[in-house]
């Protein structure tokens, strides 16, 4: 069995409506250990990525870099807007 690409992943969470926009709400669901994974594009502020990347480590979810910037995050999402940050409940 192969794994879902990242894609794939997005697009299944988006399907049930497990997702979520956004580095502060992201932040906010880690704190309450709600998340299954978290997804930054590779062109997520730095400062952002930190603290993402800070709070996941804390509650043992992988952060996954999304190979494409946050404006193609953004239409893998079906969203007119870019979408440097995203998680999945």
């Amino acid at each position: 069995m192969t794994e879902k690409t990242l894609t794939e992943k997005i697009k299944d969470a988006m399907s049930a409506k497990k997702i979520m926009l956004g580095g502060k709400v992201t932040i906010k669901h880690l704190k309450m250990k709600e998340l299954k994974s978290v997804i930054i594009s590779n062109n997520c502020p730095e400062n952002m990525k930190k603290d993402i990347n800070r709070y996941a480590e804390l509650v043992g979810i992988e952060v996954e870099v999304f190979d494409g910037t946050s404006k193609q995050l953004g239409i893998v999402c079906g969203k007119p807007f870019p979408i440097a940050v995203l998680s999945i409940k």
